[in-house]
């Protein structure tokens, strides 16, 4: 069928023999998703896809999420979100925020998504060098390295997670973008530490770009606790750097994964992905 070999110790495997121009089967999608659930990460390299084969792909796995940044999604299909700096006639033709932070997608939604997946169309290279390199960090590998008192004190907390944690206060239940439905701006709140359906691992559910504060706690105590586990998660010994190729497919699990991007790239090195995020949500 295909066959896996690990990234790191701890999150991400390398899958070979798929050639994803034709989309997988029932059985080849049913086994990625249970691969995904166990790495955390799946890269599957040198492939040459059109948007109409990436989104057969992605459709395969699951049912996707229409991107609500309209203006950045592909004019064919509305769920294909293109992630770029290039610009054309004056304007982006993408979403430019490859994101810097630690995030979960989709945390400021009730029903984030189960995974996201990205195809590599090109890739900024400087002196040979690939740029904007994509981190991720498994947060079920960060809670179960906790110390057990903490992992009790974590568990049934809830923590708000708005669009723009940055707005902060708990009086702004909304980020005022025209450009962002409601239903995208509006923040909810999460369990601290969610349960991953399929392999029942606990992993930690807060990230510095997505999370305020942790309810019923008090300012000071909570941006102490939050700055703790965000230092914890970023920890080299639950992080994989991936350094793109052109024509690399990247699948990761939303349950326990964060990522961040590396922006050491500008104008003209041009980079250009595709997005799409498969629905599913997040247990408790």
């Amino acid at each position: 069928m295909f066959s896996l070999a690990p990234l790191t110790p701890h999150s991400g495997a390398a899958v070979s023999g798929l050639d994803l121009s034709r989309a997988p089967d029932h059985a080849v999608a049913a086994a990625l998703l249970r691969e995904l659930g166990k790495h955390g990460v799946l890269l599957i390299r040198q492939q040459q896809l059109s948007a109409a084969q990436f989104i057969a792909f992605c459709r395969a796995l699951g049912e996707l999420a229409v991107q609500p940044l309209h203006k950045f999604a592909h004019a064919e299909f509305p769920e294909l979100l293109l992630h770029s700096n290039i610009v054309d006639n004056g304007a982006p033709i993408g979403y430019t925020d490859s994101g810097q932070r630690w995030r979960m997608d989709g945390a400021h939604l009730k029903m984030p998504p189960r995974a996201t997946v990205h195809y590599a169309v090109q890739i900024p290279v400087e002196n040979g060098t690939p740029r904007g390199d994509t981190c991720f960090a498994n947060t079920a590998a960060a809670y179960e390295a906790l110390a057990p008192a903490l992992q009790t004190q974590l568990r049934g907390m809830h923590a708000a997670n708005p669009y723009r944690p940055g707005q902060k206060r708990r009086a702004i239940p909304f980020y005022m973008d025209a450009g962002l439905s409601q239903a995208f701006r509006r923040g909810v709140e999460h369990p601290v530490v969610r349960t991953h359906p399929g392999t029942r691992r606990k992993s930690l559910y807060v990230s510095q770009a997505c999370t305020s504060f942790i309810r019923g706690m008090h300012d000071h105590d909570s941006d102490a606790l939050l700055a703790q586990l965000y230092a914890h998660i970023a920890r080299d010994a639950f992080i994989y750097r991936h350094q793109w190729r052109r024509g690399d497919v990247l699948i990761w699990d939303n349950h326990f994964i964060q990522h961040r991007t590396e922006c050491d790239y500008a104008l003209p090195l041009r980079r250009l992905l595709y997005q799409a995020q498969i629905k599913g949500g997040l247990h408790r």
